[in-house]
Order: C-alpha cells, then sequence, then structure tokens
C-alpha cells in the first residue's frame, strides 16, 4: 500500500510562485514514475508533469517553462515548483504513481490564481 499526500497549495497572484511537494509514504520500494495532474473546475483531469527513477521529466506544453519537476528519493517526495502562474493554472493537483501494477492517487490539493 502507497499512500501520497500533496501540501503547497493555496492562493497566489497572477505571475506568483507556489511550491507543491507529493509526499510517499507506505511500501514505496520499486516505485518509478511519479506524476502531477490537475483538474479545473468544469473540466477533464490533464497531465501536468512527470519525473521517473532516473530523473528523466516530461511537461505538458501549457506549464513548460514555468514548471518544473524534481524528486528527493532520499525523502520520497515530488516537488512541482510553479513560476509565473496564470489564472488558468487554477485547479485541483494530484500526484499519481504507480506500483506493482496498481495505480495511486493522492486526495489533491488547491491552487487558486487570482487577483
Amino acid at each position: 500500500q502507497v499512500r501520497l499526500v500533496e501540501s503547497g497549495g493555496g492562493l497566489v497572484q497572477p505571475g506568483g510562485s507556489l511550491r507543491l511537494s507529493c509526499a510517499a509514504s507506505g511500501s514505496i520500494s520499486g516505485i518509478n514514475v511519479m506524476v502531477w495532474y490537475r483538474q479545473a473546475p468544469g473540466k477533464q483531469r490533464e497531465f501536468v508533469a512527470s519525473i521517473d527513477g532516473n530523473g528523466g521529466t516530461s511537461g505538458a506544453d501549457s506549464v513548460e517553462g514555468r514548471f518544473t519537476i524534481s524528486r528527493d528519493n532520499a525523502k520520497n517526495t515530488v516537488t512541482l515548483q510553479m513560476d509565473s502562474l496564470k489564472s488558468e493554472d487554477t485547479a485541483v493537483y494530484y500526484c499519481r504513481t504507480w506500483l506493482d501494477g496498481t495505480e495511486y492517487w493522492g486526495s489533491g490539493i488547491q491552487v487558486a490564481v487570482s487577483s
């Protein structure tokens, strides 16, 4: 069993920054890819960024150059640094991973970008 807990969300003005963290606990040995998704009101959940066990990253076009994903394997944590935030980044952000064929999701954390 794997537990994912997101933190770091909140309200920020356009152009500001936030840092989200996803802490994994439980039977986490063997976790490879960890992914951030988001879901805006009235929209489908969408991919934001991912990082594999070797540090290889991928990101959505909409966040390219603004968001950076990183991981600390010693702390079992994945971080999403979000800069130059826009109103369209407002969403609930979720962390996701897989282990032994089972997927796990965090409960999500709210990010609101508004003046």
